[in-house]
């Protein structure tokens, strides 16, 4: 059966995460530089995760979705918008490429740009922020390519492997997004 492209860009998409993704998306969760560089500290069953993934298909606060390659439909990564706040019309954004072979690609670029147009496009956010951790200085470039915007650094946030790092709090409005890619 061919897979849903919900989102789709030129080298990758955008489907929706379905339990039988559990055994993937529980072996992304224990690549090591992946747990670094999210800030992943907690450990999951798989019988957790393939729970997490039902639940969010319930979860009217928050949209999860695989990154496919349009090549091979292969899953190389997940995306997500959350926290989904309709009244402020708020809403945080996260993503994940494990594997170091797709990463410097553009995949999580043309991801985030199409998470991004259907957060400001069909949900009507008018705000979409990420946290992104002081050590992570390639995401940040990524993430300031595609228009977000330093707020603020959040001190010492996150305690991993015994030392302490800075959380630097990153935003895009609907009207820098617009003015960058809807012209």
């Amino acid at each position: 059966m061919e897979p849903v492209r919900f989102l789709e860009g030129k080298k990758v998409y955008l489907r929706p995460i379905e339990v039988s993704d559990a055994n993937w998306y529980f072996t992304t969760l224990y690549h090591h530089e992946t747990r670094k560089l999210t800030g992943t500290q907690k450990h999951y069953t798989q019988d957790q995760i393939a729970r997490y993934i039902e639940g969010k298909a319930q979860d009217s606060s928050s949209v999860l979705l695989v990154i496919a390659a349009v090549s091979d439909d292969t899953p190389i990564g997940d995306i997500a918008i959350q926290d989904i706040d309709t009244i402020n019309r708020n809403a945080n954004i996260r993503i994940a490429i494990p594997d170091s072979s797709n990463q410097g690609k553009g995949y999580g670029t043309e991801a985030l740009r199409l998470m991004l147009d259907y957060g400001f496009g069909i949900l009507n956010l008018h705000r979409i922020e990420l946290n992104v951790f002081s050590y992570n200085e390639r995401a940040m470039q990524v993430y300031e390519s595609v228009g977000f915007k330093k707020e603020g650094v959040q001190r010492e946030a996150l305690f991993y492997n015994h030392q302490y790092y800075d959380s630097i709090l990153m935003s895009i409005l609907e009207d820098e997004y617009r003015s960058l890619y809807c012209k």
